[in-house]
């Protein structure tokens, strides 16, 4: 049964909530925040009472009050990261690591004399700008070292150096001739790629690298080898042309063709025991007819975008593959690959990369399609990885950049911030988070008006989810970016806007776990020319030409403070009380915090 009060005794009631509303003293709450305006936060347990805080932004000083509270004027960009004055930088953790992704070919070019390696740049045409090699190298990348360091860049993660298919596939539907510029086709594990350089230039890279406070993550690739391509044909395996000899198809070359498509029609892709001869039916999987196992139904086992899959995760002796054997007809040299008695199809594979790490003292392996490999033999290279860098930090002291052991992330396409068998199974340090372009992209992009103070709501507690799963377990770590050759150019999908680019890059900087830069995300770097393909179009040039300051000078801010404070990746976080239209955190490790405030930019 409903009672109904009269007026005269619900006058009380309504009266006492308007004063809760307003507060105890019937004061209205403050005006939401006006930017240029002074914010006050309370800072207990992060800085004491009476110290001075340094704002690494603006390089201004706070003085901390008696009571914990600090007061600040945010400049144009909304951001202020405070800092005890004097604090002592920490010791580097992969957790808060700015590791940076420069495709090799598209980044610097120190060495024209290496640029058209063997026999790259006939056949191309104008479109082939597209997917063909463009020239950069490790003898660039090493030159713009400096720049790195002064960035704040931790780890510099490089593309693959093996060796790759000499020829190119049809890209575009047919539009342009694609390389393997980017490094995941390789034809030998053994060699280092000549577009790249000699393994002295990436020795010097390393070295150098290492000497600039930066380690070297090297990408990798268990799952398949690259496209059998036209040129390597004629050089290798000439049988499997329709004509026997490929001559009707170097005829076809010679009339500039308009479709690349066409190369397919000459030739036979059912040739078997012929094709046995390139990496055999003990190797990979194929339609290339009895006696080849086609691909199989399971991430592991499928063919991603019809390569042959490596069959990792068959036991027993898969004896080396006729291509690298020197009694084959034609068989590729140089290659250092020999016979290895009892070996199986990963051991080869793990043996091949790891050498690599024994050689120069690479630190780590951004490992790629990691959900299409089995994780024991994920776990078989992390192992070995392991043991290779501890030989060759103990053979050469001098060169160590420090005594952390080895490192590796891994591509699960789709994973987000969750510890699971990857890790447990697979020995990966880290994975990438797919879910975080996404996240930043919904806030800045789908709400144009959006800041990141606006959106603290949404993204206040994913970055508390984060650090609650990070900061608590040693052997969990997650790399969380903005950009990828895979998926989506940042600056693009912000309509090359600098101001929601660097409101993007703070998200990024300020992430719990690792954060990946994609080169160009710190310059404005813009989206190329794709010939119909979208993700070619995220690999363009660096842009050296066409800097944007703004942008790298804010990104320098971040990584630097980033780069001073373990606390930001790898520390606790909690949101603290501020004015409404700002968003201010701290975070906490050890004696090691931070706090940061964020209002709109103007």
């Amino acid at each position: 049964m409903t009672r109904t009060l009269p007026l005269a005794r619900l006058a009380p009631i309504i009266f006492a909530l308007a004063l809760a509303a307003c507060g105890s003293s019937g004061t209205p709450p403050p005006p939401p925040y006006q930017p240029g305006q002074p914010v006050t936060v309370d800072v207990t347990g992060y800085f004491t009472p009476g110290s001075t805080v340094l704002d690494a932004y603006s390089g201004t000083n706070a003085l901390v009050s008696s009571t914990g509270t600090v007061t600040v004027t945010p400049g144009a960009e909304g951001l202020v990261l405070l800092e005890a004055a004097g604090a002592t930088p920490t010791a580097f953790t992969w957790k808060n690591a700015t590791v940076y992704y420069a495709i090799t070919d598209r980044y610097a070019d120190g060495n024209v004399l290496n640029n058209d390696s063997y026999g790259r740049t006939a056949g191309t045409t104008a479109a082939g700008d597209v997917g063909g090699w463009h020239g950069g190298d490790w003898t660039g990348l090493k030159a713009k070292l400096p720049e790195l360091k002064a960035l704040g860049v931790t780890a510099l993660w490089i593309s693959p150096i093996v060796e790759q298919v000499h020829g190119w596939v049809a890209g575009g539907n047919g539009a342009f001739q694609h390389f393997a510029y980017a490094g995941y086709w390789a034809l030998d594990f053994t060699e280092l790629d000549q577009n790249f350089g000699t393994e002295a230039d990436l020795k010097a890279l390393v070295d150098e690298a290492h000497a600039q406070g930066i380690r070297v993550l090297v990408d990798v690739v268990l799952n398949h080898p690259g496209y059998a391509t036209g040129d390597d044909l004629l050089h290798y395996l000439p049988s499997v042309f329709k004509d026997g000899t490929g001559a009707a198809y170097t005829a076809w070359l010679a009339t500039n063709p308009t479709n690349w498509n066409d190369f397919n029609s000459f030739v036979d892709y059912t040739k078997g025991l012929e094709w046995a001869h390139w990496w055999g039916p003990n190797w990979i999987r194929a339609g290339f007819g009895y006696p080849f196992q086609t691909g199989g139904s399971t991430n592991e086992t499928m063919q991603l975008t019809f390569l042959p899959d490596f069959k990792t995760e068959t036991a027993g002796e898969a004896g080396l593959p006729d291509l690298f054997n020197p009694s084959w007809t034609h068989p590729k040299t140089p290659t250092n690959a020999v016979t290895m008695a009892g070996a199986s199809v990963r051991d080869y594979l793990v043996k091949w990369q790891t050498d690599w790490v024994r050689k120069l003292g690479i630190d780590g392996f951004r490992c790629d399609t990691a959900l299409n490999v089995e994780k024991a033999s994920w776990a078989a290279l992390k192992v070995a990885g392991t043991n290779a860098l501890a030989d060759w930090k103990l053979a050469n002291p001098a060169k160590a950049i420090d005594a952390a052991p080895f490192w590796m992330t891994g591509e699960v396409y789709g994973h987000g911030v969750g510890k699971d068998g990857y890790y447990t199974l697979g020995g990966f340090d880290s994975l990438i988070n797919f879910d975080f372009q996404l996240a930043v992209r919904d806030l800045l992009i789908y709400s144009p008006t959006s800041t990141l103070a606006a959106g603290a709501a949404t993204l206040d507690p994913l970055y508390q989810r984060y650090a609650d799963a990070l900061s608590v377990d040693p052997a969990f770590d997650a790399l969380s970016y903005l950009s990828s050759h895979d998926t989506r150019l940042f600056y693009s999908l912000v309509a090359n806007d600098p101001v929601r680019q660097r409101q993007a890059l703070t998200a990024l900087l300020l992430v719990p776990g690792g954060a990946q830069l994609f080169y160009g995300d710190e310059s404005g770097r813009r989206l190329g020319p794709d010939g119909g393909d979208a993700t070619q179009g995220t690999r363009s040039d660096m842009n050296w030409t066409s800097i944007d300051t703004t942008i790298q000078g804010h990104a320098a801010r971040l990584a630097n403070f980033r780069k001073r404070h373990a606390a930001i990746g790898a520390g606790t976080h909690a949101r603290l009380s501020s004015p409404a239209g700002t968003w201010a955190f701290g975070r906490k490790q050890g004696s090691d915090a931070v706090v940061v405030i964020l209002t709109a930019p103007r």
